[in-house]
This record gives structure tokens, C-alpha cells and sequence, in this order.
């Protein structure tokens, strides 16, 4: 065999792993898309449904809210804490235990005898929604080249977009021909299909490190990034009904203890052991995060947690 041949055999030899490991990023990362549209679609659902909770299970408009608030403070304590799981665990085991969360959630949404049950369920679905999409962007950072990110990104935009903008017309017309746990039995089977799917094909992508765990660092995620976000939740209630704590109370603890959680994550990158790492390479990113924080809103009815961060 001529020096060419030996060439161009070494050449197909590597071709041959390389468009392996190319479907197989694709496939991780359009199952990701796939669950990440399912849960975030679950966020906007509530907007129409509330009236008919409310008289389903005999509960006023203020307490009903707590099916979004309660959601809203989930992910806000979830969030920050996320970003650490992911170091210490690989991408198929933080795939299971989030779509498992949402699952799980999502089939107690739908057997709830009562209102306390409801509020449970919602409360897990939060948790896995908030696992989910942190894991789908480090898994992008992971797996896509620089150069393919932007178009990969624009997908990801896609589903974060078009997701809560259905949310709300999938809901109206479910109910308006079911009951309101069909809004949940429905998404069901869909979220166990994507699991199973997940768990059987999705490999792991990243490497594990011993990362170190802040105690102070994470609870002071907790009650700045709670209570902040309870404390805007609270301003449209406190305007149609009096509220036992005035709104301004959580708002500004909440923002005070972001304030010193931020400046701990400063002096613990240092010694690279902060919660969340707050560097940014670019202004561009900077910019982008600042327009996303300031002038994006959801549309279930009030700021939420960001999904990722």
C-alpha cells in the first residue's frame, strides 16, 4: 500500500468517529430542546386557567395566584443552586432527575384532591423546570463549536419564545372542552416519553469536578432571590387586596441580600469556589444579559426567575 493510501484510509478512520459523535451531539441537544419546550410551555398554562380553579376548587383570586408565586419562587431558589449540580454531575443523571421532577409534578398537578396538593405539584414541576434549562445551555457550550453556537442559540431562542406564547391558547382550549387536569394529564405522557427517550439515548457530555459548596453562598441565593421575586409578585396583589406584609418588606431584604450574595461570589472567584461565577468575557454578553433582565417579560403575568444563568 502506497504512503497515499495509508493517508487516506487514516483519513476515513477519523471521518468515521467524528460524524458519530456529530449525530450523537445532535441528538442530545434535540431531546434537550424537546423537553425544554415541554416544561417551559407548563410555565404559561395557568394564565387562563385560574378563573376555572378558582371555581373548581372554591378558592379566591389571591390564593389561586399562588399556583404562579409559588412556581416563581421555586425557580428563583433553584436557579442559582443549579449551576453547582452541574459540576458535580454528569449530563445524563441531571437530565433524569429534572425531567423526573417535572414528571413527577406534573402527575401530582393532576390527582390533586385540593388546592394545598396542587400547589406541591406545581412546586416540583418548578424544580425540574429549573434544572432543565441551565443543563441545556452548559450542554450547548459543551458540545457545539463556536463557530455553530449563534445558530444553535437562535433554536434555543426559538423554543423559549414560541413555548410561553402557546402556553396560554393550548390552555383556553383545553378547558374549553375538559377539565382543567387534562391541562396536566395531557403534558404527561409527553414529559415520561422524553425521559425514557432521554434516559436511553442521551450520553454524558461533561466532566465532573469536586466543585466546593458555599453554605452561606446558597442561602443567601435563597432568601435574596425569594424574596425578591415574592416581593414583585405581591406588588400586583397588594394592589387589588390587602396584603398581612407589606410587598416592599421582602423587595428590599431580598434585594439587600442579593446585594452581599453578589459581593461573596466577587471574593470567592478568587479562589474559584463561588456559587455563580458573575465574569463576563464580552460586553456583548453583558449587554444582552442587561436588555434580557430589564425589558423581556413573561407572560405569565409578572417577572419570573430567569432560565438560566
Amino acid at each position: 500500500m502506497t504512503e497515499d493510501n495509508v493517508a487516506i484510509a487514516d483519513q476515513s478512520v477519523d471521518a468515521a468517529p467524528s460524524q458519530d459523535n456529530t449525530a450523537r451531539n445532535k441528538l442530545v441537544i434535540g431531546l434537550l430542546l424537546v423537553s425544554a419546550f415541554v416544561v417551559i410551555l407548563n410555565e404559561t398554562v395557568m394564565m387562563v386557567a385560574l378563573p376555572h380553579l378558582m371555581a373548581s376548587l372554591d378558592i379566591t383570586a389571591s390564593t389561586a395566584q399562588w399556583l404562579s408565586t409559588a412556581f416563581m419562587l421555586t425557580m428563583a431558589v433553584v436557579i442559582p443552586v443549579t449551576g453547582l449540580l452541574l459540576q458535580r454531575f454528569n449530563t445524563r443523571p441531571m437530565f433524569i432527575l429534572a425531567m423526573s421532577l417535572f414528571s413527577a409534578g406534573t402527575l401530582i398537578s393532576a390527582l390533586a384532591p385540593g388546592f394545598a396538593v396542587l400547589v406541591i405539584g406545581r412546586i416540583v414541576q418548578a424544580s425540574g423546570t429549573a434544572i432543565m434549562m441551565p443543563l441545556l445551555m452548559t450542554t450547548v457550550m459543551h458540545l457545539v463549536p463556536p463557530e455553530s453556537r449563534g445558530k444553535t442559540m437562535g433554536n434555543i431562542s426559538i423554543v423559549i419564545s414560541v413555548a410561553p406564547a402557546i402556553g396560554p391558547t393550548l390552555s383556553g382550549l383545553i378547558l374549553s372542552v375538559l377539565d382543567w387536569r387534562w391541562m396536566f394529564l395531557l403534558v404527561l405522557p409527553i414529559a415520561l416519553a422524553a425521559l425514557a427517550l432521554g434516559a436511553k439515548r442521551i450520553v454524558n457530555v461533561t466532566t465532573p469536578s469536586d466543585a466546593p459548596i458555599d453554605g452561606l453562598s446558597v442561602v443567601l441565593s435563597a432568601i435574596g432571590f425569594g424574596g425578591f421575586v415574592y416581593g414583585l409578585s405581591e406588588f400586583g396583589a397588594s394592589a387589588l387586596h390587602p396584603t398581612v406584609v407589606s410587598p416592599w418588606i421582602p423587595f428590599i431584604v431580598g434585594a439587600v441580600v442579593i446585594v452581599f450574595f453578589l459581593l461573596r461570589q466577587v471574593t470567592l472567584q478568587k479562589e474559584n469556589r463561588a456559587l455563580l461565577d458573575l465574569r463576563i468575557g464580552s460586553a456583548i454578553i453583558a449587554l444582552g444579559a442587561l436588555v434580557t433582565a430589564f425589558f423581556v417579560r413573561k407572560p405569565e403575568g409578572g417577572p419570573t426567575a430567569g432560565h438560566g444563568h
